[in-house]
């Protein structure tokens, strides 16, 4: 991380407003601390947000209305039906389609004085920089671990305010990383928390409306720094609680002991992230924890062998009311297995793990090897991997 302020340039080009953009930013306008000086600067500015989903769909629907000249959105994701109960940014008509794609042409429809650039590619180290780079301000719009440090140490490098923003079940938070010397996203997390200790909102799940909450402070403080106004949240963290409808904050400063950032590094390696995007998963993985995951394929393939496992579902409740399946035999919430186990069940009988996507289940499988469980497997990619390739007449979610 570099020790001289981060802030966006002094030099960046300021266009003239004609009298379309008179019109639509005159709300804007009239205000003491933006006027047209500061309309220019945000019809100059340019913004990079990376994701396309809950958090960048308020993101990037607010900065498109407020002006800003030019808008990158990262992500490779197609839109899924899942998705829209909270990112409104997509629709039924754009399902399917990349939501770059979706996401580019609600923007245009919202604002077609607005230059969009697509950068439809999985973010890794060897492509970050040169992504990043073009751009004045980045929003952090991701919602896994190897990702935002990505992003936070690719800020840091290129010198650029980084605005964070997270979102689980019913709470949310937002800070502003690198931003004139300000704490970076390592000054608040040093090390990622260990694999599966956090689950993804796809399976702890995430209230509908609360990615517009967080989504617009983090548009606000996009539009606070390009204008350099008020008091950014760089140095505090703000934390939401939609069921108490309550905010507080929490202060960050700069650990002046952190090694400073130097170069990217591979950030699914140092989030104990597997990653499978090359291809598909290994149909036996051993794992660390002493459990082995087997693939779909796999598990049918034994059963049709004469295989007979404990097929235990860890979901929880709310869960197996959507979906269940009939191989399944014991109902079990993981977090009961990680405090209790299995009860009486013998310690050499084969035990199948299963939950949505198999985050959960690899936890509860971990347990068990703990408890002294001598064979235990893990089904990996879950009950909605399992539906898709065998059962399609089952709902996923």
């Amino acid at each position: 991380m570099t020790d001289r302020p981060s802030s966006v340039p002094e030099s960046r080009e300021r266009p003239l407003l004609d009298h379309a953009d008179i019109a639509r930013y005159s709300r804007h306008l009239i205000l003491d601390q933006v006027g047209m000086e500061g309309q220019r600067t945000l019809k100059g500015a340019s913004v990079l947000c990376v994701g396309a989903g809950g958090l960048g769909s308020p993101v990037l629907m607010y900065l498109a209305a407020a002006g800003v000249g030019r808008i990158g959105i990262v992500d490779f994701d197609v839109v899924d039906e899942s998705n829209l109960q909270r990112q409104v940014i997509h629709g039924e008509a754009t399902l399917g389609l990349p939501k770059a794609e979706s996401a580019r042409r609600r923007i245009l429809e919202l604002n077609p004085r607005c230059r969009v650039d697509l950068h439809p590619v999985a973010l890794r180290s060897h492509n970050a920089l040169e992504v990043l780079s073009p751009y004045d301000v980045v929003v952090d719009g991701t919602d896994n671990f190897p990702t935002r440090y990505l992003v936070n140490d690719a800020c840091c490098l290129l010198d650029k305010p980084n605005i964070y923003g997270s979102i689980y079940k019913f709470e949310g938070q937002a800070s502003v990383f690198n931003y004139r010397g300000g704490p970076s996203y390592r000054d608040l997390f040093p090390e990622p928390p260990p694999p599966g200790l956090v689950p993804s909102c796809a399976e702890g799940g995430v209230l509908g409306v609360l990615p517009g909450v967080i989504g617009s402070i983090q548009a606000t403080e996009t539009l606070k720094v390009l204008l350099d106004l008020g008091d950014t949240l760089s140095g505090r963290l703000l934390i939401y609680d939609a069921l108490r409808m309550q905010f507080r904050e929490l202060q960050l400063g700069r650990d002046p002991h952190a090694p400073p950032v130097t170069k990217l590094i591979d950030y699914d390696r140092f989030c104990g992230v597997v990653d499978s995007s090359e291809g598909a998963a290994p149909a036996v993985a051993p794992s660390s924890e002493g459990f082995e995951r087997l693939s779909v394929e796999t598990v049918r393939a034994r059963l049709d062998g004469g295989w007979r496992p404990l097929w235990v579902d860890v979901r929880g409740p709310q869960e197996w009311d959507i979906v269940k399946l009939e191989e399944a035999v014991l109902f079990r919430h993981h977090q009961a297995i990680l405090s209790e186990g299995l009860g009486d069940v013998p310690l050499d009988r084969p035990i199948l793990v299963q939950c949505k996507s198999g985050g959960r289940s690899a936890k509860a499988a971990a347990a068990l090897v703990a408890r002294g469980f001598a064979e235990v497997y893990n089904l990996e990619g879950g009950i909605n991997a399992w539906i898709r390739a065998f059962r399609p007449d089952l709902p996923t979610y």
